[in-house]
């Protein structure tokens, strides 16, 4: 399963690459609204996804059987402070976590600065969680996926 995995995920990045829906120059003419192609992909892919998700919920069992159970993740102010730091981040580089992965694919260089900036944002959120949980209101971090 975890080829099917990697291999659905090279294609995605290629698609992504190919399409230049990770170039830098491309996302930062859609932020600034000089082209709103991007925000037309991004919105059919949320159509599409709604109609998928919204399907496989009501037969109630993957392709496989297995039964279907989709947890909805708590609202709490840390939703909107991390959701502006996102933007921030993503407005700054150019890119978002899976960009990073496919311009260092493409040989791009200064998407190691963005993958370094992702990894020490990562690093100091989990250093700091116990304290950003009183102030924001965070739930109990549960570490691992619960299997096995």
């Amino acid at each position: 399963m975890t080829f099917l995995y990697i291999a659905l995920g090279t294609a995605f990045g290629f698609i992504l690459g190919r399409s230049g829906a990770a170039d830098y120059n491309y996302i930062q003419t859609m932020l600034l609204f000089e082209n709103v192609q991007l925000y037309g992909i991004m919105g059919t892919a949320v159509v599409l996804t709604a109609s998928g998700m919204w399907l496989i919920t009501r037969r109630g069992r993957t392709v496989a059987g297995a039964p279907i159970a989709i947890e909805l993740k708590p609202l709490h102010r840390g939703n909107v402070v991390g959701g502006l730091l996102f933007g921030i981040g993503w407005s700054m580089s150019g890119m978002c976590p899976g960009p990073i992965l496919v311009n260092l694919g493409e040989g791009k260089i200064y998407a190691f600065a963005t993958l370094a900036g992702a990894l020490v944002g990562a690093g100091a959120f989990g250093a700091m969680y116990e304290r950003l949980q009183m102030i924001f209101g965070l739930p109990p971090l549960s570490v691992g996926t619960g299997e096995g």
